[in-house]
C-alpha cells in the first residue's frame, strides 16, 4: 500500500533583524551670546537732531534768498500779468517745492539712519555749507542786491542808488593821480589805524576823509582847516573825547596823531547823531555845527534820509559823502588787491562791488 505523501513543511526563514544603526551624536556648536546693542544716550541723539535741523534751516534760507532774488530780477516791474502774477506763482511753487523736499528728506533720513546714525546730520550740514559757499560767489552779487531791494523796499533802493554813485565816482578818477594819492597816504597808516581802532571805525573810511580833505598834504587852508583832516570847528564834547583817548590835555592840530583822533571822534559823534546812517554822518561831518548843523537843515526841509536831503544842498556838501566813500573804496581795493583795479575792465565791476564800500553795515551791490 502506498504511503500517503505528507507535504513537507516549508522551512521558515527567520527574518534577520538587522541591528539598529548607531546614531552618532553630533554636538551642536555652542551659540554665541548676542551682545546687547549699545544704548545711545538721548543727549547724543538730541545733539544730532539739532545739527540736522540747523543744517536744513540754513539750506532753506540760502536757497530761498537766491531764488527770491533771482525771481525779483527776472520779473522786475509793476505790470500784473508780466511781473506781479508770475512772481506770485513762483513764490507758491517755491513753497510747494520746499514741502515736497522736506517730505522726501524725512523718508530718505530713515534709510540713512539705518546705515549710520550720524549721516543725516553730516549730510544736512554739508548741504548748508555747500549752498552758502556757492551763493557767496561774485556772480551772484546782483541776485543778493535784488533780494535786499525786494525786502528793503524804497529805502533799500535808495541806498543801492547811492552806492552806485560811489562806484561811478571811483570809475571816473584818473588812475595815475588816484594811485599817487593812495601811495602817499601809506605814510599815515599808523596814526589813522590807531585812531580808527580807538573809535571803532573802518580805517579805510578815515583814509577816504583825509584824501577828500587834504589829499594827504597836511596844511593850514585859507578857509580855516588845519592838518591832515582839515579840522575846523568841532563840538566841545568831541575835543574832550579825543583828549581822553590820547591822554592829552592840550592838543595840536598840526600833530598828525592828534588830528586823526579829532577826526575819528568827530565822525563817531555825528554817526551817533544820525543813528548810524553813514551817508548822513559824513554829510554832518562836512557841514559841522554851524547854523544848527545837518539836523536843523533836515527838519527845515522835512527830509528823512540822504536821498531826500540831496536836492536841497549845494554841490559841495551834497557830493561830499560820495567823494569820501569812493576814495575809501580805492584804499580798500588797494589793500585787498595790492593795486587799483580799473572798474570797467572785464569782471572788475562785480569784483569791486563784492569787496564792498568801507563803513557800510552791508555791501550794497547792484
Amino acid at each position: 500500500m502506498n504511503k500517503p505523501i505528507i507535504p513537507k513543511k516549508p522551512k521558515t526563514v527567520e527574518a534577520k533583524i538587522s541591528p539598529k544603526p548607531k546614531v552618532r551624536s553630533v554636538k551642536k556648536p555652542a551659540q554665541k551670546k548676542l551682545e546687547p546693542k549699545p544704548v545711545i544716550p538721548w543727549s547724543y541723539r538730541l545733539m544730532l537732531l539739532t545739527v540736522e535741523l540747523l543744517g536744513l534751516a540754513m539750506t532753506a534760507v540760502f536757497a530761498i534768498m537766491m531764488l527770491l532774488g533771482y525771481s525779483a530780477s527776472l520779473f522786475t516791474g509793476t505790470s500784473f500779468f508780466s511781473s506781479l502774477l508770475p512772481f506770485a506763482i513762483g513764490v507758491l511753487a517755491l513753497i510747494v517745492t520746499m514741502a515736497c523736499l522736506l517730505i522726501g528728506w524725512y523718508k530718505f533720513r530713515k534709510w540713512l539712519q539705518c546705515k549710520q546714525l550720524l549721516w543725516p546730520a553730516l549730510l544736512s550740514m554739508s548741504l548748508a555749507l555747500g549752498i552758502a559757499w556757492y551763493s557767496m560767489q561774485e556772480k551772484f552779487s546782483p541776485i543778493h542786491a535784488h533780494f535786499r531791494t525786494l525786502v528793503g523796499g524804497k529805502q533799500e533802493a535808495g541806498k543801492v542808488t547811492i552806492a552806485h554813485q560811489v562806484y561811478a565816482a571811483y570809475r571816473r578818477y584818473d588812475a595815475v593821480l588816484l594811485q599817487t594819492m593812495v601811495q602817499r597816504g601809506q605814510d599815515y597808516n599808523v596814526v589813522i589805524n590807531e585812531a580808527a581802532t580807538e573809535f571803532g571805525l573802518d580805517p579805510a573810511l578815515l583814509q577816504g576823509i583825509a584824501a577828500t580833505e587834504s589829499s594827504f598834504l597836511p596844511r593850514t587852508s585859507t578857509d580855516g582847516g588845519h592838518g591832515l583832516f582839515q579840522i575846523t570847528q568841532v563840538p566841545k564834547v568831541v575835543i574832550e573825547q579825543a583828549g581822553k583817548r590820547l591822554s592829552e590835555h592840550q592838543m595840536s592840530l598840526h600833530n598828525h596823531r592828534h588830528n586823526a583822533f579829532l577826526a575819528a571822534a568827530t565822525l563817531k559823534y555825528y554817526l551817533a547823531e544820525m543813528k548810524g546812517d553813514l551817508f548822513l554822518g559824513l554829510l554832518a561831518y562836512n557841514i559841522g555845527p554851524a547854523n544848527g548843523g545837518l539836523r536843523f537843515i533836515m527838519q527845515q526841509y522835512g527830509a528823512s534820509d540822504f536821498v531826500t536831503i540831496q536836492p536841497y544842498l549845494q554841490s559841495l556838501p551834497r557830493d561830499y559823502p560820495i567823494r569820501v566813500l569812493s576814495y575809501a573804496l580805492a584804499f580798500r581795493v588797494w589793500q585787498k588787491e595790492g593795486k587799483l583795479l580799473p572798474y570797467e575792465e572785464g569782471r572788475n565791476a562785480l569784483h569791486i562791488q563784492s569787496i564792498g564800500i568801507p563803513g557800510l553795515k552791508e555791501d550794497y551791490l547792484g
